[in-house]
């Protein structure tokens, strides 16, 4: 896809820990590095649509791709600016249809498992009955060249922990990675940069640290991105969701070790 439009947007990323002093248990000091967290609540046309928590490292792509897989948009063209204030802890989106009523939007949602719990709304689990994701082969060396590539990242988990990560991939190269507090957050700062980039899904590949659920699998698939593995595990309405949409869903992926719970007519096992 060819596209040079792009929102005017700010660059306000925060770093992503701050350093403290704990006690370890032989009472020694210690000095350690704690995940920031901010409010971050976005503001469309001036509408109120969410409060969300996060690290803020990539406070611009998270809005965009909150606001593209909760279905308020589809065309890029229709976002003006994105502004962030960390003074406020606010986010103002201006579109170029300023008088938008999103109140039917935000009375269709439902609360979901995630950390944090992140909203997905009514409307998008209708949605997915019309989604079928690319179909897509991938080998199992390809598999484990990706999950080793992967052990240069977790920066933020390495340093302080209480974060999940999330990875764009292109076979065993990572195209783009965020840690945040909420996996959510971290999938919806990625679908952010591949809205913005117009990035397509097809063959790509989707990692995460968190559980498959029915958001993440929501989300991924709304992507279009046919694959997504996670050293965690799945729920069962997660792999109803990947049957549906026939997205290749791969848990405890770790090592030299994983599961295929759908599409595994997918893999190439070459590294038996």
């Amino acid at each position: 896809m060819n596209r040079t439009y792009k929102p005017e947007m700010s660059d306000a990323g925060l770093s992503f820990s701050k350093p403290a002093i704990a006690i370890d248990e032989r009472r020694e000091p210690r000095d350690i590095e704690l995940v920031g967290e901010r409010a971050l609540t976005i503001y469309v046309d001036k509408q109120e649509i969410v409060t969300l928590m996060t690290m803020g490292t990539h406070p611009e792509m998270l809005t965009l791709g909150y606001l593209k897989n909760q279905g308020f948009f589809d065309d890029i063209h229709d976002i003006q600016a994105v502004q962030v204030d960390w003074e406020t802890e606010a986010v103002a989106v201006v579109t170029r249809h300023k008088h938008s009523d999103f109140s039917e939007a935000m009375a269709q949602r439902t609360v979901t498992t995630g950390c944090g719990q992140g909203t997905v709304f009514g409307r998008l689990l209708e949605k997915l009955k019309n989604i079928r994701v690319p179909e897509s082969s991938i080998k199992q060396s390809t598999l484990y060249g990706m999950l080793d590539s992967l052990r240069a990242y977790n920066e933020v988990y390495k340093k302080a922990g209480a974060v999940h990560g999330c990875a764009l991939c292109s076979g065993s190269t990572i195209d783009f990675f965020v840690e945040d507090v909420g996996r959510h957050n971290a999938v919806d700062a990625i679908a952010g940069y591949m809205w913005l980039n117009a990035i397509s899904g097809e063959n790509k590949i989707f990692y995460t640290t968190g559980r498959l659920t029915s958001e993440m699998v929501i989300k991924v698939s709304q992507m279009g991105i046919p694959v997504l593995l996670s050293r965690s595990g799945a729920t069962q309405m997660g792999l109803d969701m990947a049957r549906q949409s026939g997205v290749t869903l791969i848990s405890r992926a770790k090592g030299k070790h994983f599961l295929v719970l759908n599409g595994v007519e997918n893999i190439e096992f070459n590294a038996l």
